[in-house]
């Protein structure tokens, strides 16, 4: 992945961050542009077409999620990526932004690096676009073999029941995509007995148990990505 072919723009009031995060990009080789409100935003969006856009919820014009929902309904904007960049922890907020149709949700205050990860989990995820999960994928430590049924951590072999691995390869297969519980029911127990959420929690848990806390998270009220 060559940063210099992708462009990055960053919406936001607040000048120090903007200039902020903007540096920090433009170090790791990424074309930036910035604007500081929705309005400003989706001009420059329709101008330079990014590859994904970091959006604040909270701005003056036009918010985040009214910015993000008038994005979304433009076709020459259909595949750009969207993160929403915010100090709110609310739930109500999340849900709003994946309603709209958000591919990430990052929480303020972050650290440089781990948002050039985020973006760059998102650009994975817009060059593969809908092709079929990959037999094997390698990140953060982590080997998953879809074809041997194999896990391996740091080295080392962890055995897996069935549908914990399923559920781990749907969830890696698309690093920073939230997938909702509904999806998940759906794309791992298919038509099988019907099971609730409370199925999906236990796997989670045991998942965690054997991998870690740090790879899967929760999006309260959504359902669950995997990060590294």
């Amino acid at each position: 992945m060559n940063n210099s072919d992708y462009k990055i723009l960053l919406v936001d009031d607040e000048e120090d961050i903007l200039e902020f995060l903007g540096y920090n990009l433009k170090k790791e080789g990424f074309k930036v542009y910035t604007a500081s409100n929705g309005v400003e935003a989706i001009k420059v969006a329709k101008k330079e077409f990014p590859s994904v856009i970091i959006l604040d919820v909270m701005m003056p014009n036009m918010d985040g999620i009214e910015t993000c929902r008038e994005i979304r309904e433009t076709p020459e904007l259909k595949d750009v990526m969207i993160a929403f960049l915010t100090a709110r922890n609310e739930d109500y907020s999340q849900i709003a932004g994946f309603e709209v149709g958000a591919d990430d949700y990052i929480n303020k205050p972050i650290k440089p690096r781990v948002l050039v990860s985020r973006i760059k989990a998102l650009l994975r995820r817009r060059v593969a676009g809908d092709i079929a999960v990959e037999e094997k994928i390698e990140m953060g430590g982590i080997k998953i073999d879809r074809e041997r049924y194999l896990i391996v951590k740091d080295g080392d072999e962890v055995t897996l029941p069935k549908k914990e691995f399923e559920l781990l390869a749907l969830l890696a297969s698309k690093p920073g995509k939230v997938f909702t519980r509904e999806v998940i029911l759906e794309r791992v127990w298919g038509g099988e007995v019907i099971v609730g959420d409370r199925t999906i929690d236990v796997h989670i848990r045991k998942l965690r148990e054997k991998l870690g806390e740090e790879y899967i998270k929760t999006v309260k009220g959504i359902g669950y990505k995997f990060e590294f």
